[in-house]
C-alpha cells in the first residue's frame, strides 16, 4: 500500500515541480536549485564551523553544495524527471519509508551561508520531505563564514551567529544590525538571555503561525525575513497575543501593521517640499480632492509648556495656528503625560472627542504613536522627530542647519582670531549637519576659522568652559522662541565677563502646523505622502517658513546685509550648504569637517538626562541596546 501512496505522491510532487519551473522560467528567475560552489568563491570565505545535527527550517534549504543533480529539482526542491527514471525510484523508495514505521531518519548534510542552506547529501529526503509540507528536517550542518565588510547584510548575519547559540533557531535571522537585542526585549527577555527548550518551541510556533498571514498579504515578495516582520508586529503587540489571537485576528493585526513592514524594504522618504498652492485647469477643478470645513486637532505631549522652552515652542506654535486658520481648526491639549499607557489613553480621549490629526511633540511618544496608529489608521498621526521607520506614522522636524549656516558666515564676519566656539546639544540625527554647516558658513567669511565644540550632553556647563579657555565669539543652542532673544541664546560675544546675542536660527512651529493642516484640509495629504511602502519625515527649512534667523541689534550693518543675501539665497535655491549632498544623507551625516576641534561623544560619555533621547534619535541608536523603559525601533 505504502509503494502505491510513494508513486501517487512523487506524481503529485512533479505536478507541482514542473510547474513551479515555468513559473520561474516566465518570471525571469533561475529554475533550479542554487549551486553554492558557483556562488562563492574561497575570498569570499573567512572560514567554516562544524555546527553538528540540529533541524533546520526545509524553507530556508535553496540550494545544493555542487553542480549534480541541480537539474532534477525546481527551486523549491520539487521533482523534474520523469516517472520512469531512475532518480524517480530511489525517490519513490524514500518516500516508502517516510509512509512506513521505519520513516526518514538519516540526517542529510549540508552546508549554511547567510543563513540559508546547501545540501551535499540527501538532496531526495529534502524533496519528499518538502512534498508533505514538513517544516523542518535534521542536518548535519557546517557554517561557511563570510569575510568581514560593512555591508549591512554581513552586519546582520555576524549579529546572527553571535546570537543563535542563545536560541538555537534558525528561524530568528534578520536584515538589520541591532534587531536581536529588541526581539529580546520584545520578548521580555534580558539581552544576554539563552533561551530554554520551551521557550524555542514556543517562539518557533509563534513564528510559523505569524508566517502564514505574512506571506498571504505578500511578504514573500519583500527583501525581508519574517524575524523582521514578527519585531515589527511585537512592537505594537504582545507575543502572547500572537499565540492567543484567531487566524482571523491575526491577519487583522498583521493588516493593521502592514504598512510600517513593507516600509522595512524601503529608505525613509526625506521630503523636503511644502505644500504649495497650484493653478488648477479644468480637469484639477472636476477631479479635485474632497476638502474638509473644519478640523480637530489634538496635541499631545509629555512636556508641560511652563517647564520646558521645547513645550512652550510647540504650543505658541498651536496658537499661531489658530489665528492663522481661524475657524478651520479647533485645538484640544493633552501635555504632562508619560509615555506609554498614559499617553496612549489620552490619544484614544482625543479620538473619542473628534480629533481627525494628532500631533505628538517628542519622539519619546512614537512607541504610544504606533500603538495608537495600528488601531486607528483613519486618524493621521504625526511625531516630532527625524527617521523613524513607520509608514503608519508621518515624522517632522526642521533643517536648522540652514539657519546654523547663515550665524556661522556671521561668526566668521566677526571673527578676528579666527577661532570660535560652538555648544552643540547632543549627537542625534541632523546635529552633524548643523555644527558642519556653521563650520562652512564660518570659513565661507573667514578661511581661518576654527570651531571648538563642546557638548552640553556631556557637560552642563559647556559655554563656560568655552569663555574660560578664551574663546570670545561662541554659537549657543538656539532660541526656542523669537522672544527670548535677551537671553544669552545662539551666537554671542563674550564682553567684560557677559554674554551677548548677536543672531540665533530659530524654529517656528507655528508655519509647520499650519502647512500640515492646511494640507488636509484642503485635500493635499496625499500629495505630501511618499511611495508606497515607505516612510514619511517632513524636513521643512528656510524655503517653507519652518525655521528662520533672528538678528540682533547689535549686529553690523555690513554683516546684517551679508546674512539677508544668504538667506535670500537659500530660500530661492541658489545657494545651498551642501551643494551636491542629498537630503537623506545630510539628515543621517555622522562625521565632523576637519576644521572642528572635536567629535561626536559616546553614548557612555552622555550625562543620564540625555542618554534617552540619544537612543531615540542618536546617530549611533542601533548599537545601543533597548532597555526596559524604552520604546522598541
Amino acid at each position: 500500500m505504502n509503494r502505491q501512496e510513494a508513486m501517487s505522491q512523487y506524481t503529485t510532487a512533479l505536478k507541482q515541480g514542473r510547474k513551479a519551473y515555468k513559473e520561474a522560467l516566465v518570471r525571469g528567475r533561475y529554475p533550479y536549485p542554487q549551486v553554492l560552489d558557483e556562488i562563492i568563491s574561497d575570498s569570499m570565505v573567512a572560514g567554516q564551523t562544524e555546527l553538528g545535527v540540529m533541524e533546520i527550517p526545509i524553507d530556508q534549504i535553496v540550494g545544493t553544495k555542487t553542480a549534480g543533480r541541480r537539474s532534477a529539482f525546481s527551486a523549491d526542491f520539487l521533482p523534474l524527471l520523469d516517472p520512469d527514471t531512475e532518480f524517480a525510484g530511489k525517490w519513490i523508495s524514500l518516500c516508502e519509508a517516510h509512509l512506513g514505521d521505519e520513516g526518514i531518519r538519516d540526517p542529510i548534510r549540508c552546508y549554511e551561508y547567510f543563513g540559508r542552506f546547501y545540501v551535499q547529501e540527501g538532496n531526495k529526503r529534502v524533496s519528499v520531505l518538502r512534498s508533505y509540507g514538513a517544516p523542518t528536517i535534521p542536518a548535519y550542518v557546517i557554517r561557511m563564514i563570510p569575510v568581514w565588510t560593512e555591508d549591512p547584510a554581513v552586519a546582520a548575519y555576524y549579529e546572527f551567529m553571535q546570537s543563535f547559540p542563545k536560541t538555537k533557531l534558525y528561524r530568528t535571522r534578520f536584515t538589520r544590525a541591532g534587531s536581536f537585542v529588541k526581539l529580546q526585549k520584545a520578548l521580555g527577555y534580558e539581552p544576554d538571555h539563552v533561551w530554554t527548550e520551551d521557550e524555542r518551541r514556543r517562539f518557533a510556533a509563534g513564528y510559523t503561525y505569524f508566517q502564514e498571514p505574512f506571506l498571504k498579504l505578500g511578504g514573500g515578495e519583500l527583501p525581508i525575513t519574517v524575524a523582521d516582520a514578527v519585531l515589527v508586529w511585537l512592537k505594537v503587540y504582545s507575543f502572547d497575543e500572537l499565540i492567543s489571537l484567531s487566524s482571523a485576528e491575526l491577519l487583522k493585526s498583521v493588516k493593521a501593521v502592514w504598512a510600517d513592514i513593507k516600509a522595512l524594504s524601503g529608505p525613509i522618504a526625506v521630503r523636503t517640499d511644502t505644500p504649495e498652492a497650484r493653478e488648477e485647469n479644468l480637469l484639477g477643478r472636476i477631479f479635485k480632492p474632497k476638502q474638509l470645513s473644519r478640523l480637530h486637532v489634538a496635541f499631545i505631549s509629555d512636556q508641560l509648556p511652563e517647564q520646558s522652552d521645547w513645550a512652550r515652542a510647540h504650543d505658541l506654535g498651536r496658537e499661531y495656528l489658530e489665528t492663522v486658520l481661524e475657524d478651520r481648526v479647533e485645538t484640544e491639549v493633552f501635555y504632562g503625560l508619560r509615555p506609554g499607557e498614559e499617553a496612549e489613553a489620552a490619544m484614544e480621549e482625543a479620538i473619542e472627542h473628534g480629533a481627525q490629526i494628532l500631533f505628538t511633540i517628542t519622539p519619546p511618544l512614537i512607541g504610544a504613536c504606533r500603538k495608537t496608529a495600528a488601531k486607528h489608521p483613519e486618524v493621521r498621526i504625526l511625531n516630532c522627530s527625524v527617521s523613524m521607520p513607520y509608514a503608519g506614522v508621518r515624522t517632522y522636524y526642521s533643517r536648522i542647519y540652514e539657519a546654523k549656516y547663515i550665524a556661522g558666515a556671521i561668526a566668521g564676519a566677526l571673527s578676528r582670531s579666527g577661532r570660535i566656539g560652538y555648544v552643540a546639544s547632543s549627537p542625534i540625527f541632523g546635529v552633524p549637519a548643523s555644527i558642519n554647516a556653521f563650520a562652512l558658513g564660518a570659513q565661507l567669511t573667514n578661511p581661518r576659522a576654527e570651531i571648538t565644540l563642546r557638548w552640553s550632553c556631556v557637560e552642563e556647563d559647556a559655554m563656560d568652559a568655552l569663555a574660560w579657555e578664551g574663546v570670545s565669539l561662541i554659537s549657543n543652542r538656539d532660541i526656542p522662541t523669537p522672544d527670548r532673544i535677551r537671553e544669552p541664546w545662539g551666537l554671542c560675544r563674550i564682553e567684560n565677563g557677559k554674554f551677548h546675542s548677536l543672531a540665533s536660527p530659530y524654529w517656528h512651529w507655528g508655519n509647520v502646523y499650519t502647512n500640515l493642516v492646511r494640507s488636509v484640509l484642503e485635500g493635499g495629504w496625499e500629495a505630501l505622502a511618499a511611495p508606497e511602502g515607505q516612510a514619511v519625515n517632513y524636513w521643512w527649512g528656510l524655503d517653507s517658513r519652518a525655521v528662520d534667523i533672528l538678528l540682533g541689534d547689535d549686529l553690523p550693518a555690513g554683516v546684517r546685509r551679508l546674512a539677508g543675501v544668504l538667506r535670500r539665497g537659500i530660500i530661492d535655491g541658489s545657494l545651498q550648504p551642501f551643494p551636491e549632498a542629498a537630503p537623506e544623507k545630510i539628515l543621517h551625516m555622522d562625521t565632523l569637517l576637519d576644521c572642528v576641534h572635536g567629535q561626536l561623544p559616546q553614548y557612555e560619555d552622555l550625562l543620564p538626562m540625555a542618554r534617552p533621547l540619544a537612543r531615540l534619535q542618536g546617530v549611533y541608536r542601533e548599537a545601543i541596546p533597548p532597555e526596559k523603559e524604552d520604546p522598541i525601533l
